[in-house]
């Protein structure tokens, strides 16, 4: 069995509110100058991207190929023209340590050689054929060993596997609604992109596109870490599905209260709801997850990204009653139109990639090394913090973590979007990637792969602490 690697958590005591602290008031015309200096760095460092950008933008919307590519600091995304590693190289011919990782589906390294050898041999052999392989046995095993469900079944993306647990437990409950966590992120998910307005009520989020109907229909919010709230939404009757990370991750790290995803199993099993636990990006604890490494025990569990090493794909792991409770409703006959699976779900090529990257990447020994380097990562962020006195708070979550702008750790995800501030993100990004390093852009986040080294890690603390002190040296 695997080693179950200890999860750093810095909550606050329960038994009494934690004093925030929020950044104060920088001067902002200092901060402003900083970001003019910077931007005009980015401009001088980076030339043919800034080229590529110009044709970019007449074949392609806001000239990237997807909406969010976007967001990243600077006056254009830079153009990638090879990564090895943890690192990669763009088209100006400049070198980056890359602590983003495709915000995780990169998170064993860009083209480790187990996968890039099992993917060139499976080239050879045939892509896709509606068919299994040898390998998809193997690679559910495997799964089934780290994270302790039976059964298993593959998709394309973990946004997928998402859909399809959620279209599976409103079959099988006969049940209407499905409950997610406020400012929660499962990737394209329609009854995902919910949250509460300032009477508790349930609504679509700010950015949310084209929903097909209002999400109160669908969907009941509550607040992590608030299990009165999460037995109130359940106790209504109507709950298919809990659908969760077990710790936050996309509006920014949040832990869980000690007992408190335990409470939430228990609570969907006294109200007859699935409890799905999402471990697409909380695999960087280790290698069975939160869900190993708490002992947890979940009806449905989806993953995706990171366990083919960058080939598109997810996964779904169930147990043998929610199987069974499935077939008895699902006429095989009817198996191809009731909106599970597509014809690239389950494809050779990606069970190829996931049973090398299982099996000789993301191992026990790979896992020890993440996590060391991670610690160290936030180890440096905490010691530039407290020396230039920033109210600021790092968050720990194996081989990953992330600051934010203030001083204690979050409790709900409305606490870690409050303690957001665009303008002074915008400046570390831009700083740190004109310094050689890439975080991931929607927020303050590091992840650090077997193939991350310690020099990378102190080059990062470096380049961090001259870019705090230059912020308070107005």
């Amino acid at each position: 069995m695997f080693v179950a690697w200890r999860l750093i958590i810095e909550n606050e005591p329960t038994s009494a509110a934690p004093r925030i602290l929020r950044m104060p008031d920088i001067d902002r015309a200092h901060l402003k100058k900083l970001i003019a200096d910077e931007d005009e760095r980015f401009l001088r460092l980076h030339p043919k991207s800034g080229a590529l950008f110009a044709e970019a933008k007449k074949v392609m919307p806001g000239g990237v190929p997807m909406s969010w590519m976007a967001k990243w600091p600077g006056a254009y995304p830079i153009f990638v023209d090879s990564a090895q590693g943890a690192r990669f190289t763009d088209v100006d011919g400049l070198e980056y340590i890359d602590l983003c990782l495709g915000d995780t589906g990169s998170m064993t390294g860009h083209s480790p050689a187990p996968t890039v050898a099992a993917i060139n041999a499976q080239l050879k052999r045939g892509l896709t054929a509606m068919l299994p392989t040898e390998d998809a046995v193997i690679v559910a095993s495997e799964l089934s060993r780290r994270f302790g469900l039976p059964l298993w079944q593959f998709t394309v993306t973990a946004t997928d596997a998402n859909r399809h647990v959620i279209r599976y437990s409103r079959l099988i409950t006969e049940r209407s609604k499905v409950i997610v966590i406020d400012k929660c992120y499962h990737g394209s998910v329609d009854e995902t992109f919910a949250t509460l307005d300032g009477s508790g009520n349930t609504v679509k989020r700010p950015g949310n596109l084209g929903a097909p109907v209002d999400l109160s229909e669908t969907t009941r919010v509550v607040e992590f870490n608030n299990l009165a709230a999460m037995e109130a939404a359940l106790a209504h009757g109507d709950v298919a599905a809990i659908l969760m990370e077990p710790s936050m991750t996309n509006i920014g790290i949040v832990l869980p209260d000690e007992g408190y995803l335990e409470a939430v199993g228990e609570l969907a099993k006294k109200y007859g709801a699935v409890w799905i636990i999402d471990e697409t990006h909380t695999i960087s604890v280790g290698p069975g997850g939160m869900t190993a490494l708490h002992g947890l025990k979940p009806d449905v569990l989806t993953i995706g990204k990171a366990i083919a090493g960058g080939i598109p794909t997810g996964t779904f792991g169930m147990t043998s009653e929610i199987a069974a409770r499935i077939k008895a409703k699902v006429e095989r006959e009817l198996i191809d139109t009731g909106g599970i699976g597509s014809t690239l779900a389950g494809n050779a090529l990606s069970l190829a990639a996931m049973r090398a990257t299982l099996t000789e990447v993301l191992t026990d020994a790979a896992f020890a090394h993440m996590v060391e380097l991670g610690q160290l990562w936030c180890d440096g962020v905490d010691a530039a913090i407290a020396e230039f006195g920033l109210p600021w708070h790092c968050s720990r979550l194996g081989a990953r973590g992330e600051y934010l702008f203030q001083s204690t750790a979050p409790k709900t995800g409305k606490e870690a979007s409050d303690a957001g501030d665009f303008e002074l993100e915008q400046y570390v990004h831009l700083r740190l990637l004109n310094d050689g390093f890439l975080i991931t852009p929607f927020h303050n986040m590091a992840l650090v792969s077997p193939a991350t080294t310690r020099a990378d890690i102190e080059a990062h603390t470096k380049a961090f602490r001259a870019m705090c002190a230059d912020l308070v040296s107005a």
